[in-house]
């Protein structure tokens, strides 16, 4: 009797906290027709989201326990909360991601397969927990594989014939004729489109089948102590605002296939067709590891990118820092970049990168809305180790990246700060050591003031600073502490208005050696 009696009571218990939870717009998956065993639910769990929005909104309850789904559709107020000990797996047949879908895919609005979870013209949308999210992105990832790699043109799936019948409309520059031509498009983990107030917080994802954060076209997004983690995975970004406002990143722990955080803005015409700028962006307190890039802008930034503060992270293994790039056909201008308190380590190519030439086979061209712009950027407080070059920036002719400075920078690097086609530069405390090159070597590039540059291990027979048809520069309050065979060395028919101003050059045997190439005198005071 005492056994029936507590389980009778444990019932109702039981049944009370469900009507209680129901009451208070949280919906248990479990109570809604799912399971947690692994067997796929995408009915249970849509419905309950659609009852839920019935309802005013409300909370997507999981419990611990192994979910299995297929595309999932978010809609007004609604909260989707992974408990700890949560999985959520995505099917691995592309089927389950039928019908197509409007989305952004690399920067350009188009049909495809829906987003494993997606979002469109809604608003209050949030992923919360301490749960984990699984793409299980293996199987997308060897369909492109398998497409990629084939010798001989393959007879076009089901999938490929969808998508060439869906866009067959889409136009396409030639420089990425041959991404299209594969007519597969893996879709994004999370893609909320033309949304407003987006939150995801404190939940694990992992093997995203493309890129894994993607909101496009929102406004107030919060992305905040979240896991990423792709490996060894192919075009695997963590997270991309692309044509967003008001973006929130801070707290994210990110080791991913490609770029760790990219800011984008859409592709070519298609992205000025748009013409919504990412604007208004926060990245803080994160931890980049494994990735192409640590945070980058662009490549897609036709609709432009302003106003994005980049503070306090760490960047542990990435192939780059901070990347900026873009090229001819792009357009866009990306300004007001403030990049603050930020460390670096084994950086395998280079910790800055600053690049308006991505695609190396484009000819100069009039300035038209298709070039590209980089200005009025400024880089302060980065301590980095084991980098390979500390600095590259490669402008166009017809718009030299500008306004872009450098303070308080301690690097220790292979190669130093290369600078090509640019105006309007500043180094204010900078050192770099280097093992190979002068630490700063500028070309094509005038209006530059170096003050207070330096390098702790100067190289035999190597100047600190080495010019190339550069005009309107000064070097000012520079005292080389270390015995230095040659400090500047100058040539270039161009070069000219070169200023020495208050150094202290008692350690250096050499101050000027000048090129053959050399019209003009350097004035030294």
């Amino acid at each position: 009797m005492k056994k029936i009696s507590l389980l009778l009571c444990l019932t109702i218990f039981t049944s009370f906290v469900s009507i209680s939870s129901a009451a208070n717009g949280w919906l248990n998956i479990l109570n809604e027709g799912g399971n947690n065993k692994g067997i796929l639910c995408t009915d249970a769990i849509q419905g309950a989201i659609d009852k839920a929005e019935k309802n005013g909104g409300g909370t997507i309850y999981f419990p611990a326990g192994e979910y299995l789904t297929g595309a999932i559709k978010l809609k007004n107020n609604i909260t989707i909360h992974i408990e700890s000990g949560a999985i959520l797996r995505f099917s691995t047949n592309f089927d389950h991601y039928l019908p197509f879908v409007q989305l952004r895919w690399e920067g350009t609005v188009m049909q495809s397969f829906s987003p494993l979870i997606f979002a469109k013209d809604v608003e209050n949308v949030t992923i919360t927990g301490r749960g984990t999210i699984d793409g299980q992105g293996e199987a997308w990832w060897k369909e492109i594989w398998r497409i990629e790699s084939a010798k001989e043109k393959l007879e076009l799936t089901k999938y490929q014939k969808m998508t060439q019948e869906a866009n067959a409309d889409l136009k396409t520059e030639p420089y990425y004729e041959r991404t299209r031509s594969y007519l597969f498009h893996r879709p994004p983990l999370f893609q909320a489109f033309n949304c407003k107030n987006v939150r995801i917080e404190g939940v694990t994802i992992q093997n995203s089948p493309f890129w894994t954060i993607n909101p496009a076209f929102c406004d107030n997004v919060t992305i905040d102590g979240v896991t990423i983690f792709n490996p060894y995975s192919p075009n695997t970004d963590g997270i991309n605002p692309t044509s967003c406002k008001n973006v929130h990143i801070s707290n994210c722990h990110i080791s991913v296939g490609d770029d760790c955080i990219t800011i984008k803005s859409g592709r070519d015409a298609d992205g000025r067709k748009w013409a919504t700028p990412t604007e208004n962006v926060t990245i803080t307190n994160c931890t980049m590891l494994s990735g192409h890039g640590g945070v980058v802008i662009g490549s897609e930034m036709s609709g432009g990118i302003k106003k994005v503060t980049i503070a306090n992270c760490v960047f542990d293994g990435t192939d780059r820092g901070i990347r900026l790039k873009a090229a001819r056909g792009r357009g866009g201008v990306v300004e007001d970049i403030r990049v603050s308190n930020i460390v670096m380590n084994n950086i395998k190519q280079e910790a800055f990168m600053f690049n308006l030439f991505y695609d190396k086979n484009t000819v100069e061209e009039p300035v038209t809305e298709r070039t590209p712009i980089f200005r009025n950027i400024h880089i302060s407080n980065v301590t980095a180790t084991n980098v390979n070059t500390a600095c590259r920036v490669i402008g166009i002719p017809e718009m030299p990246i500008h306004n872009l400075s450098f303070s308080n920078i301690n690097i220790e690097s292979k190669e130093g700060f290369s600078i090509d086609t640019a105006y309007d530069i500043e180094f204010h405390n900078v050192k770099v050591n280097t093992e190979l090159g002068a630490a700063f070597k500028i070309q094509n590039s005038k209006n530059l003031i170096l003050d207070n540059v330096s390098t702790a291990s100067p190289l035999k027979d190597t100047p600190v600073i080495k010019l190339m048809n550069v005009s309107n520069m000064m070097i000012n309050g520079n005292f080389p502490m270390q015995p230095t065979d040659v400090f500047l060395e100058a040539d270039g028919s161009e070069t000219k208005a070169i200023y020495l101003k208050n150094n202290v050059f008692e350690n250096v045997k050499k101050v000027l050696v000048m090129g053959k190439d050399l019209k003009t005198e350097i004035k030294l005071n």
